[in-house]
């Protein structure tokens, strides 16, 4: 899989792009700040639906413009697919998929997969829950679309359930209002259940390849194990995983309904929704130690390569078949290694259909990445490729 041409208009920086793109290998290259991240932001975007700089669409639409658009040509084994994304703000955003009548932009997930590294992957070890649930839950839609509806619909249930719980809180608790929560229970319970499920189960699946990352990255004297602490059943550890991966939707189902009959009293003091996996932690550990707070910087690096190497064995390995493996983006990675991660993670990644590289100082890219890559030289605004002599 590759993108053999990118357009961007009122995208961040970019007034008007037009790039053609190759196979193989494509360097990035221009100084700090001057719209490198954009482009392969705007790349990722089209398989996630979502950023990883930023929480929201508004940054990505340039300053004064209404919105924002994305168009790729996506190449995979001998089919062409040509995307165009629609960003507003405020609005639902739209896809044309092969020129098409516009539809939602979620269903084009599933043309394109990526899988990016950046400096903001820190946080998959250093910080908050939410990182690292993101990383299951994005790993999990990436391998099977269907899930983007569970996780959809469960945020949005959960938003409508807290806000009926604040409204009991201040003294409407009536008899109406416990059914109306009966009702969210229910609904949330079950999309919860589905969401729960294909957590536990691409967490089972992609373990295995974070050790086999890990390893290739370091000298392997230190195994990356993982617990993950719900809210309605004891901790999972690495051993057991694999046996709570297989527990059904139904069973997830009855256990959450349990757990919200179990907290109703302190949710309704607490005006909040304390029972389900928006709640729930993975606590990544090497050696048998918490990463988080323990890890050192180079350790916290390897891991968080770790799990972004993983995710994409873990697609190769879902889907052999010619032109399905992820296209892989390093986004101002190279400059953060030394030198000894910098050649091994430049060789993992080397056979790689298509590789986007962002990068300020050509000497930070390993040799192993290949002699003759594509040379994409970025200015504000601008990006151009180097033509060969």
């Amino acid at each position: 899989m590759y993108i053999d041409h990118i357009s961007l208009m009122d995208f961040r920086t970019y007034l008007l792009l037009n790039l053609p793109l190759n196979p193989g290998v494509t360097i990035f290259l221009g100084s700090n700040g001057v719209g490198k991240t954009n482009i392969v932001e705007a790349i990722d975007y089209t398989a996630n639906l979502g950023s990883h700089r930023v929480s929201n669409d508004s940054p990505l639409v340039r300053v004064g413009a209404p919105r924002a658009f994305i168009r790729t040509r996506v190449v995979r084994a001998s089919q062409q697919t040509i995307t165009e994304f629609e960003i507003a703000p405020g609005k639902s955003n739209r896809v044309r998929i092969n020129r098409a009548s516009p539809v939602r932009a979620r269903e084009a997930l599933g043309i394109v997969s990526t899988v990016l590294f950046s400096p903001e992957d820190l946080q998959l070890i250093k910080g908050e829950p939410a990182y690292r649930r993101r990383f299951l839950d994005d790993l999990a839609v990436s391998l099977r679309p269907s899930v983007a509806a569970y996780r959809s619909d469960y945020e949005r249930i959960l938003r409508q359930r807290n806000t009926l719980l604040k409204s009991m809180r201040r003294g409407k608790t009536d008899e109406s209002a416990l059914n109306t929560l009966r009702i969210w229970n229910e609904q949330l319970a079950t999309t919860g259940a589905h969401l729960l499920q294909a957590r536990l189960r691409v967490l089972a699946v992609v373990l295995p390849q974070i050790q086999r990352a890990y390893n290739e990255l370091t000298d392997g004297s230190k195994n990356v194990t993982v617990s993950y602490e719900s809210t309605i059943f004891p901790v999972i550890s690495s051993t057991t995983l694999q046996q709570a991966a297989l527990m059904s939707v139904n069973d997830l189902q009855e256990t959450l309904l349990r757990g919200f009959a179990e907290k109703q009293s302190e949710e309704l003091d607490r005006g909040v929704t304390l029972v389900g996996p928006h709640r729930d932690e993975i606590v990544l550990e090497l050696g048998g130690i918490p990463a988080r707070g323990f890890a050192s910087h180079g350790e916290t690096w390897s891991l968080a390569l770790a799990l972004r190497l993983g995710s994409w064995y873990v697609h190769r390995a879902d889907d052999d078949s010619p032109g399905a493996s992820p296209i892989l983006i390093l986004d101002d990675v190279f400059a953060e290694l030394d030198s000894a991660r910098r050649h091994r993670l430049g060789a993992i990644v080397a056979g790689a259909e298509q590789v986007l590289v962002t990068c300020a100082v050509a000497t930070d890219i390993p040799e192993e990445l290949g002699e003759n890559p594509t040379i994409v030289h970025v200015s504000p605004g601008i990006a151009r490729v180097e033509q060969e002599a």
